[in-house]
């Protein structure tokens, strides 16, 4: 389905459970984004990958920490996924490269082991989103010291999703009475069956909506900013090749809304989930 009707089917599905009034304001805290599988024959989003090498307009510096090469995890090709996004995005957003400082993996080099143990795991110099415009963008090879992954294809499925449920998003909207005997915000508790729904997104691999934390926190940002006012970007969650550390890491990276709206990526930051 398109967006449009999509978002219509949501509205309806929250209201037969939980009324016209109520649903009217969950709905506003549901945003657009994309379950990320590895693609079939012809199936990918565009240049939509993990890992592979990086897509940057020739002359754009490769991201560093303190002189340690950053390493290529993504590229999301929003050409490809724009339509579903409506205004989301500035026109021409093109192709974005997410960075992160590979300390953990096989491949990492010693000295970015080295710099890991010296910062704290959310300095946001340890990653970046780098764009480029996609009649311009060339694949370019990574540095000495910076590791590079084998290419996974991806395919993006359209979904709308939900904060996770502790993050404080949910302050800002009063579901009054529904949730007075809840701890805590679980939209399958909200909304039974939701899982079941085609457009329901709880997915490992995750473009825009909302990030989900297995650890059972939430997000940890700057200062302790208010979580919706950064939109989401990418959830990747622990590879073959790759992982952040601990039992289970995952590494989001997020962006102020307004430097989302201004096309300003030197203002996104990484958000790891780890323990």
């Amino acid at each position: 389905m398109d967006p449009e009707t999509t978002f219509s089917a949501l509205r309806t599905f929250c209201a037969e459970r939980l009324g016209t009034p109520l649903a009217a304001r969950l709905v506003r805290l549901a945003r657009p984004g994309f379950e990320l599988t590895e693609a079939g024959p012809g199936e990918g989003a565009g240049h939509s990958r993990f890992g592979g090498r990086a897509m940057l307009e020739p002359g754009t510096p490769w991201p560093d920490c303190e002189g340690v090469p950053l390493s290529l995890l993504a590229v999301l090709d929003t050409d490809a996924l724009a339509p579903w996004l409506g205004d989301l995005l500035p026109a021409g957003t093109g192709l974005l490269n997410f960075f992160s400082l590979d300390s953990e993996s096989e491949r990492c080099d010693p000295a970015a082991l080295e710099l890991s143990l010296k910062l704290d795991l959310m300095d946001p110099r340890l990653g970046a989103v780098v764009p480029a415009r996609s009649a311009h963008a060339v694949e370019t090879d990574a540095p000495a010291r910076s590791s590079v992954f084998e290419p996974v294809a991806w395919a993006a499925s359209p979904g709308f999703a939900f904060p996770d449920t502790f993050d404080p998003a949910w302050d800002t909207v009063d579901l009054g009475s529904v949730v007075d005997d809840m701890p805590v915000y679980d939209i399958t508790d909200l909304l039974p069956g939701w899982s079941d729904q085609p457009y329901a997104l709880h997915a490992d691999n995750m473009a825009f909506g909302w990030p989900l934390f297995p650890t059972g926190s939430s997000p940890t940002l700057p200062d302790g900013e208010d979580s919706s006012q950064y939109q989401h970007l990418l959830q990747l969650s622990g590879q073959d090749e790759w992982w952040i550390g601990g039992d289970g890491g995952w590494m989001h990276w997020s962006i102020p809304s307004d430097a989302l709206c201004g096309g300003d990526f030197s203002r996104a930051i990484p958000a790891p989930d780890i323990w």
